[in-house]
């Protein structure tokens, strides 16, 4: 089996599409060749090598006999010879894995000199300084990554600190200023730092010294950075780097001489354009480390003019080839222009969507591919505003990234004064050790929620992409002191009304104010977008429960509303008395008295979602949560509620203990309320259907759908379906107009999902809902699982987060049996998912795949989910750009 692979004189034994064994620099290396563009001679060792490498400790026998019929190659064709003292030919060592790492391994420049051959490359060019300034950076180089010569802690680089004393010593501002005698000089104190830490010598003979390198890249790509990279970025363990051994080119022999790295467009904007950066006289990793500062690439157009030219052809050679943004590394040698790498380019979310359309415009690509371009999550980085990426922050810990955005504002650390301070016009952000109900007025203040318990579907991080507000959740480092009104992190104390913010992006936390940029939509994403709707199959609802969440979903494409939770609506100004006062009512009649004060707030509500959403169907929830979730547990809460209702202290108290459950979750709630209680169904029901009747004299096209929740026996549907509908014919009656309506359920108990067939007879749709489903399945608790899933995910237990993926080898297959065995019994079931998996990429192409009607999602996830559908109808694969 090959393992090396040549390139030089316009022919490769690669291409493009070798990227599983050259790794994505040596193909594109190979391709950069085969299409003529100046590219120094070199050869590239399987990444198929590195993993056999790790496992075992050893390379094959056979690989220095490939190696050293590849440097004989190079040697014939520049001329040079390797370890030759006069005239010796210097090569680079490079890894490159299949999926771009940018940073994240290791590059040894110069490799190939040593003393003798140093002495030889100074008579050669006629230029010492040259010579031992690509010596000095090989030790450098070679310490660091073979040698693991690095900075002690809290130190300074010993290679570093050298290259500063010398330049403080002869008073030089930059490394170029330094002569060639002072290299030469450092030069023999790299070797002593390399001596001290390894108490060998630097090697002599370029042979060790290649095999050496060889060796560092394969275990590079076991390094921490490169791990957590790929962890981050979910690149799979399992591929391997190549190595590629380039002979080298020079940027540091002069001021004809420059190196650069360049974007054929602006990553940030995404504008047709070069962009970027270079020196002159220097070698290609000054530009990224620092340590001088690089100039514009338009820059180089005054300096280099032929080599600026050549560049700009060579990249619209480069975009046009491959058919999107390169990302691309050069060297000018005494004028002559190299390229050393091309990669697909990072970019902004922003940058994707105009690149994409701007491509599909020129026709270099297709509307379909232009949608393959930009992933689903990207979208939420031009919904909600980001931070600043420019500016220095204070991290205190990480959390769940529960909700995306970024926010500012100081720390209160209770609802009541959150809603206080917001409506006097302060930044806040509340802070809870987890999130209740009761919380709602001031999540609705606050800019921010940031809770130390609870996962990525606790109450806090639903309710936040319900409304778009930043969340972060299960910061299990914070410690909420109310008593002190202070947070303690890390040994660190943030006391309540000092700033902090939040990015719920990424789940952290951070100490003092930082910069946000403010989110944008362009008429180029209004297209994107138009285009995704063109070829998805699944339609996509949104969860909303106000007026003002319907009509912004409205506005991000929404085609209905999958979930109205009602029960957020109780908790809006002095509702939650009434519901306190229902109850706390003894008998049937003091419920009924104080659910007829619900009735018309209910019904206004309605009335007023109905009328955002004229012409689209609209899924209303009957209530949900268990009773005791209304109810106080402060003893100044429980104290202020006894004396508007006029009971005793005791009296509430006894009723909070009454209704307080072990396990609330499987407790009486649900549709369980509803057949207990059938007047709250009643009431819920005459208020839709009074709002639909009303809403439909004004004119109004309503599309009411009544949900039945947590059903697990299709006798317990069967009734309230019986109430709804005889609730429904009595409004009717009474207002003289008629409305077509459906009732359905909800699928969020294991039994449901395998009884689907009985629950169908009566269902006329089905929502999943997977929230609960997924807790009900895995018997998890999703308020509680944050403390032990990120262990799970971290060793490997599970892949993903249940309740951010859907799991389709448990979840999922119930799922799927409901759809076949409901869609059996009856066959124009509608079916789609209400839980939050509804906005969830992977989720959405599940429910595509399954044959679902639509999903149904947070209103700032509805264009995501739009796009998703879009990538599922269309087959998207799972390859990712290089």
């Amino acid at each position: 089996m090959q393992d090396v692979y040549s390139f030089a004189d316009g022919k490769a034994d690669g291409r493009a599409d070798m990227k599983e064994i050259l790794g994505g620099k040596g193909a594109n290396l190979a391709e950069m060749t085969n299409l003529g563009i100046p590219v120094p001679p070199g050869f590239t060792i399987s990444a198929r090598l590195c993993v056999t490498y790790l496992r075992q400790g050893e390379l094959p026998g056979t690989l220095r006999t490939e190696v050293e019929r590849a440097v004989e190659r190079l040697e014939q064709t520049t001329g040079r010879r390797f370890g030759d003292p006069t005239v010796p030919l210097l090569v680079s060592v490079r890894s490159g894995a299949k999926f771009s790492m940018p940073g994240m391994m290791d590059t040894i420049l110069n490799l190939g000199l040593n003393d003798e051959s140093a002495a030889g490359l100074a008579q050669a060019t006629g230029n010492s300084r040259f010579a031992y300034d690509s010596y000095r950076r090989l030790i450098q180089m070679y310490g660091d990554v073979v040698f693991g010569i690095k900075a002690a802690d809290g130190g300074e680089d010993p290679f570093d600190a050298a290259l500063a004393a010398l330049k403080e010593a002869r008073g030089a501002a930059r490394d170029v200023d330094l002569a060639a005698e002072d290299l030469r000089g450092l030069v023999e104190t790299y070797k002593d730092v390399v001596v001290r830490a390894t108490g060998k010598p630097f090697p002599q003979d370029p042979w060790d010294q290649l095999w050496g390198a060889v060796h560092a890249v394969f275990k590079s790509w076991q390094t921490k950075r490169a791990v957590d990279y790929r962890r981050v970025n979910g690149i799979p363990d399992d591929l391997g780097t190549a190595v590629n051994v380039v002979v080298m080119v020079y940027g540091n022999m002069g001021e004809d001489c420059a190196t650069g790295v360049a974007f054929t467009r602006n990553p940030s904007t995404g504008e047709l354009g070069l962009y970027g950066e270079f020196l002159v006289n220097a070698q290609g990793e000054d530009v990224v480390a620092g340590t001088r500062d690089p100039e514009p690439l338009a820059e180089l157009k005054q300096h280099l003019p032929a080599a600026y030219a050549e560049l700009e052809r060579v990249c619209g050679v480069l975009e046009r080839h491959f058919r999107d943004m390169q990302d691309v590394e050069f060297t000018v040698e005494r004028g002559q222009l190299y390229m050393l790498q091309t990669r697909t380019g990072k970019r902004t979310a922003q940058a994707a969507v105009r690149i994409a359309v701007d491509m599909a415009d020129g026709g270099l690509i297709d509307r379909r591919e232009a949608l393959r371009r930009i992933e689903p999550d990207h979208i939420n980085h031009l919904l909600h505003p980001t931070l600043d990426p420019d500016c220095e922050v204070d991290l205190l810990t990480t959390g769940l990234p529960a909700s995306p955005g970024a926010a500012v504002g100081t720390v209160v650390l209770d609802a009541d004064k959150a809603e206080a301070m917001g409506r006097a016009g302060e930044k806040v952000i509340l802070v809870r050790r987890e999130t209740s109900p009761d919380d709602f007025h001031g999540m609705v203040a606050a800019q921010a929620i940031l809770t130390a318990r609870g996962g990525m579907t606790s109450h806090a991080a639903v309710v936040a992409r319900g409304m778009g507000k930043c969340c972060v959740a299960g910061a299990k480092d914070i410690l909420v002191d109310e008593a002190e009104r202070a947070l303690h992190v890390n040994g660190r104390t943030v006391r309540e009304g000092e700033w902090l913010t939040l990015d719920g992006s990424t789940g952290r936390v951070i100490l003092g104010k930082v910069p946000l940029v403010p989110p944008g939509l362009s008429d180029e994403f209004a297209r994107l977008m138009s285009w995704a709707d063109e070829v998805r199959m699944l339609r996509v609802r949104t969860n909303a429960d106000t007026p003002e969440d319907a009509e912004r979903a409205r506005k991000f494409g929404a085609e209905g509303i999958g979930l109205c939770r009602t029960e957020h609506m109780f908790f809006e100004g002095d509702r939650i008395d009434a519901v306190r006062e229902m109850i706390l009512a003894t008998d049937l009649e003091g419920r009924r008295r104080a659910l007829l004060k619900l009735l018309p707030m209910q019904r206004q509500d309605f009335v007023e979602i109905f009328r955002t959403m004229d012409g689209l169907p609209v899924t209303i929830r009957l209530l949900d949560p268990p009773l005791h979730e209304f109810l106080p547990r402060r003893d100044e809460e429980i104290r202020e509620l006894a004396e508007t209702l006029g009971v005793t202290e005791e009296r509430l108290r006894h009723t909070v203990d009454v209704l307080t459950e072990a396990n609330p979750m499987l407790g009486h709630r649900g549709c369980r309320l509803g057949i207990t209680f059938p007047e709250i169904t009643e009431m819920q029901a005459q208020a839709i259907f009074e709002a639909a009747c009303q809403a439909a004299a004004e004119g109004v096209e309503v599309v009411p759908e009544v949900m039945v929740p947590l059903v697990a026996h299709v006798e317990e549907l069967r009734r309230q379906t019986a109430l709804v509908r005889a609730t429904a014919e009595r409004v009717f009656a009474e207002r003289k107009r008629r409305v077509e309506y459906l009732v359905g359920t909800m699928i969020e108990l294991p039994r449901a999902a395998v009884t689907a067939d009985q629950i169908a007879e009566v269902a006329e749709f089905f929502s999943f809902g997977t929230n609960d489903l997924t807790q009900t399945t895995f018997g998890l608790s999703r308020d509680d699982a944050g403390r032990f899933l990120p262990q799970y995910l971290e060793s490997g237990v599970l892949e993903a987060d249940p309740f951010q993926t859907l799991d389709q080898e448990g979840v999922g297959k119930l799922m799927e049996l409901a759809v076949h065995i409901g869609r059996k019994a009856s066959p124009r079931l509608k079916i789609g998912i209400c839980g939050e998996h509804g906005g969830d990429p992977k989720s959405v192409h599940f429910c595509h795949r399954t044959g679902m009607n639509y999903v149904s999602c947070s209103p700032f996830r509805v264009p995501i989910a739009r796009l998703a559908a879009a990538h599922a109808a269309i087959g998207l694969g799972k390859e990712k750009d290089v």
